[in-house]
């Protein structure tokens, strides 16, 4: 049964592969232009497994931020992965012990998670691990190879690919906007936060790590209040 789970793991875990190394692809070639190594980008993809943490993280230590800017700012990012493993836990086998658990939050992203939930029966170790490795294993090669051919391709191209990242984001945010207004409404105001911060003098002293911890959390804090959810799940 363990090896049955396994490889009904690995291949509920193949297709989510395939779309984090096109993703970290692009991050690698950030990477690489905001000063980091191959090696070091590619450490980075594999001790995290986080896009949108670690495309903010690029851009704080790009900026120079401080290492509590660093903190917060991942904490507010990936708070999210807490509350999606408190949910996992409940489906997982009394047979998953502690340390295993402890390795199957460390790769628990949004898109693990969801097919995880979707999963017929409880999760045991060996589906949850054959469900994560060729995901781990391809952010970290995409990572590696975007750095590594971010080094060869002409500056052009460069900057061409890393259109991605931004592709990426509005493909996560247009589709579920169009069919909710609270998360348009929401995704605007955050817009609008960023640009003013960026373009009004009078905020010129706050930085990139900042600017991300003020409009994530005021823009949340705002759909909250205008936007609250009744007990069934809609919003007013």
């Amino acid at each position: 049964m363990k090896k049955q789970d396994f490889q009904c793991g690995l291949k509920d875990g193949a297709p989510i592969a395939l779309g984090y190394f096109s993703v970290s692809f692009s991050f690698g070639i950030l990477a690489l232009g905001g000063g980091l190594t191959v090696f070091q980008a590619a450490l980075t993809s594999l001790t995290n497994v986080t896009s949108a943490g670690q495309f903010a993280g690029l851009q704080i230590i790009i900026a120079g931020g401080t290492l509590l800017e660093m903190a917060v700012t991942q904490l507010i990012i990936n708070l999210r992965y807490a509350l999606m493993s408190l949910s996992l836990s409940q489906k997982l086998s009394e047979r998953v012990t502690f340390w295993q658990r402890l390795i199957i939050a460390f790769a628990n992203t949004d898109e693990i998670f969801a097919v995880a939930m979707a999963h017929g029966r409880e999760l045991s170790f060996s589906y949850m691990a054959g469900l994560q490795i060729l995901p781990v294993i391809g952010w970290t090669a995409g990572t590696a190879v975007g750095a590594a051919a971010g080094s060869m391709l002409p500056e052009a191209v460069n900057s061409a690919l890393s259109v991605a990242l931004y592709g990426m984001f509005i493909a996560v945010v247009i589709p579920e906007a169009k069919k909710v207004r609270s998360v348009l409404a929401t995704a605007a105001l955050a817009l609008l936060m960023s640009c003013v911060i960026y373009y009004l003098p009078v905020f010129s002293g706050i930085s990139a790590g900042v600017s991300i911890i003020i409009c994530t959390v005021a823009a949340s804090a705002a759909g909250a209040v205008l936007f609250p959810l009744h007990e069934e799940g809609g919003t007013e």
